[in-house]
């Protein structure tokens, strides 16, 4: 086998017989994902909220400490991407699908079964937003970054390949073009596939859910099948484009189409509630931060936690790869301090919001208008949530419409973006991946996603992913490990070439004093 394809042909075979396990066994396959997704939950759960709480404060130090100047690339690098395509091209992806996914569903979920407390209470509430941010704030994207970050800096400034493996030369060394290396690379690839096809998975269902409640389009496996078919053509032409090209403008709809939903819903609803709890949430997330980061109720079932944090965050780093390995392929030319401030926080603060109009938006319908069906639609079929609660709003349907063509979008750019990364990782970190390389992963991942529908298997998929965050979270945690030295090698040549600079200067300045005194004489 050639060693320069072994990652591409590892990779497929082995996502292809997983695959083929969930076809043709699919019942063993949902089994064991439920048994290891329970065995995780009761017994490593607490690894999981550790490793994320770790990743964080990694990041925050990252930006606050020294290391913060330091620049993603040659000193002389500057952004290839405006800070506002960047900041889309974050969200085009990573979440942007889920936010849309869940910006109703969630909240609802939370204020009806809350983690503690009275439900479809004052209490709960507050709690549902409380929690929200806790699941899709600073914990989720310090996950992304932590991968982003020691990527970027691996390959622009040691100009290592543009794969997950090359973060590890520190410790490593040139073990990373060797079996080290590449076994890295394939766990990294599976990771993604198995990720980015749940997330596919759940966009055709809701945009299957769309098209029937616009136009009555029915809801099975063949209007399912269609719609991955002809989305998955458009993100392939797409994706041929390269990043500058179609990433950019898509990213840059993305947020048009974005703050024009957010902009009709926040005025049609109950603005001031909106922006009170926006706040409220904020606060109440500032001040209990710590204590929702390690909350896993010993002493109790801890079914809320296991079935809602502990999933997230199992999701986030689970994800990690994917969107880490894009974020690092879009922010040469950033400082670090720079990175984590677009790359933690303002997502963060965009998420919450967007949770603030929507999430609150629902409960207050369902609290103060008295629309209990909403809630009810909810627990029955999230994937109808969405567009059950725009059916309360005036301009209802172009409402919907907005929303089915964001989903469109994000489904075509979180595809884009994971073919690219699978492209790079396949090539041994090559950063213009050819387009056959491509074509060929944006195929499987159709494949896959269409097989998962047919099959029902998405929510043993959605399982396994969770499972592949303890891997994941311990090669992360030594991902920090050999970052931080990585860093600190660094520091110590930019320490001594200023100190060779501050000698040559004096030295200058010495050599010039004698001159500057016989003319002064002269004078």
């Amino acid at each position: 086998m050639n060693s320069n394809k072994a990652v591409f042909y590892i990779s497929l075979v082995l996502s292809l017989l997983f695959i083929s396990t969930g076809i043709f066994m699919p019942k063993h396959m949902e089994a064991f994902s439920t048994y290891s997704l329970e065995f995780i939950y009761n017994n490593l759960g607490w690894f999981i909220l550790g490793s994320v709480f770790i990743f964080f404060a990694f990041c925050m130090y990252l930006g606050i400490s020294k290391f913060g100047s330091i620049r993603l690339g040659d000193d002389t690098d500057r952004p290839e991407y405006r800070t506002a395509t960047w900041i889309g091209m974050l969200f085009s992806a990573s979440i942007g699908i889920s936010l849309v996914f869940w910006g109703v569903a969630e909240p609802v979920s939370y204020y009806v079964d809350p983690p503690f407390g009275s439900s479809s209470s004052e209490e709960s509430a507050k709690l549902a937003m409380q929690y929200v941010f806790l699941h899709w704030g600073v914990s989720a994207w310090a996950c992304y970054a932590l991968v982003g970050v020691s990527l970027a800096y691996f390959q622009f400034r040691k100009k290592l390949p543009s794969s997950l493996r090359s973060v590890f030369y520190p410790l490593l060394g040139n073990k990373i073009y060797r079996a080290p290396g590449k076994i890295i690379d394939v766990f990294v690839v599976l990771s993604i596939v198995i990720g980015i096809s749940t997330s596919l998975g759940f966009g055709t269902l809701q945009i299957n859910s769309g098209v029937n409640f616009l136009w009555d389009f029915p809801v099975n496996v063949y209007t399912q099948s269609i719609i991955i078919v002809c989305i998955t053509a458009i993100f392939i032409i797409a994706t041929i484009s390269g990043l500058k090209g179609a990433m950019k403008h898509l990213s840059n709809l993305n947020m048009i189409l974005a703050f024009a939903l957010i902009g009709f819903v926040l005025i049609l609803g109950p603005t001031q509630v909106i922006f009170k709890s926006f706040f409220q949430g904020i606060g109440d997330y500032a001040q209990n931060f710590i204590g929702m980061s390690f909350r896993t109720e010993p002493y109790g079932d801890g079914s809320w936690i296991a079935s809602w944090t502990l999933f997230y965050f199992g999701w986030w780093i689970a994800w990690a790869p994917l969107v880490g390995s894009f974020v690092a392929r879009i922010s040469k030319g950033r400082t670090i301090k720079e990175f984590m401030i677009g790359a933690v926080f303002i997502p963060s603060l965009g998420s919450f919001f967007w949770f603030a109009v929507m999430g609150t938006s629902a409960i207050h319908l369902i609290q103060n208008a008295g629309k209990t069906a909403l809630a009810q639609s909810v627990s029955t079929d999230v994937t109808f949530a969405l567009f059950n609660f725009f059916d309360y709003f005036p301009l209802s349907i172009f409402l919907s419409v907005l929303a089915m063509v964001l989903v469109l979008i994000f489904f075509i750019t979180s595809a884009n973006s994971a073919v690219f990364v699978l492209g790079m990782v396949s090539e041994n970190g090559n950063p213009n991946p050819s387009s056959l390389t491509k074509i060929v992963w944006g195929i499987v991942i159709a494949a896959i996603t269409i097989v998962l529908v047919i099959t029902g298997g998405l929510s043993g998929l959605q399982s396994a992913l969770v499972v592949t965050s303890i891997p994941l979270s311990i090669l992360m945690l030594v991902m920090c490990r050999s970052t931080y030295k990585g860093l600190q090698q660094d520091t110590v040549i930019i320490s001594h070439q200023e100190t060779n600079e501050t000698r040559s200067q004096t030295a200058n300045v010495k050599e010039d004093l004698p001159r500057k005194m016989k003319k002064s004489k002269k004078a």
